[in-house]
């Protein structure tokens, strides 16, 4: 393992800025993988440290808010899923405010697009999105990636056996339900949100 964290770090070393815009890239297409986003923010830490891991982060985890928005607003349809589960856990007519989604971001269980659609409903156009959405990303992004940055001053199979088990809790912790939509619901229009 150890081996793994060095040729890491020679990547890193080598590829100037190439590193870091992967890294950003990697937190845009995370949910694709299926990757807790807490996952990436520690492996921030590890990477690039505490400081410039937590800007990358935060510009990555902004950056995916912001094609979440983009998405939301042009396929309506496949968010119906989040949008049943925000009426199961909050309501559909409650939402939190930006502070309360800045803490619940923190929550490791906490589904990050559910938090991304309330911070939707709760913003006026895409500029406040936005401006909100970053707001509320930084408590994530500095805490996590900070505790990324602190393990890598504990011994290399200690960082790597911490590492692994909190991926293992991070993602046992999920729910893991299979999407079924029928015709009726598939086929159902929705009307567009205006933007600004």
């Amino acid at each position: 393992m150890e081996q793994l964290y060095e040729r890491s770090m020679h990547f890193i070393e080598t590829a100037g800025i190439w590193a870091p815009v992967c890294f950003i890239i990697l937190h845009v297409i995370r949910p694709i993988l299926f990757v807790p986003v807490i996952l990436i923010c520690l492996t921030g830490g590890l990477l690039f440290g505490s400081i410039w891991g937590t800007v990358y982060s935060l510009i990555g985890v902004t950056l995916s808010s912001l094609v979440f928005y983009r998405l939301r607003t042009l396929l309506p349809k496949p968010f119906k899923k989040i949008e049943k589960l925000k009426a199961r856990l909050i309501g559909s007519e409650r939402n939190p405010t930006a502070m309360q989604i800045a803490v619940l971001r923190l929550l490791p269980f906490m589904h990050f697009y559910l938090l991304s659609l309330c911070l939707y409903d709760i913003t006026t156009d895409f500029k406040d999105y936005a401006k909100q959405s970053f707001y509320t990303n930084i408590p994530l992004a500095f805490i996590y990636t900070a505790f990324g940055g602190w393990i890598t001053k504990l011994p290399p199979i200690a960082t790597f056996t911490l590492v692994i088990g909190f991926a293992v809790v991070l993602i046992k912790m999920r729910k893991k339900e299979p999407t079924v939509i029928g015709w009726e619901e598939f086929a159902q229009a929705e009307p567009a949100r205006s933007q600004s």
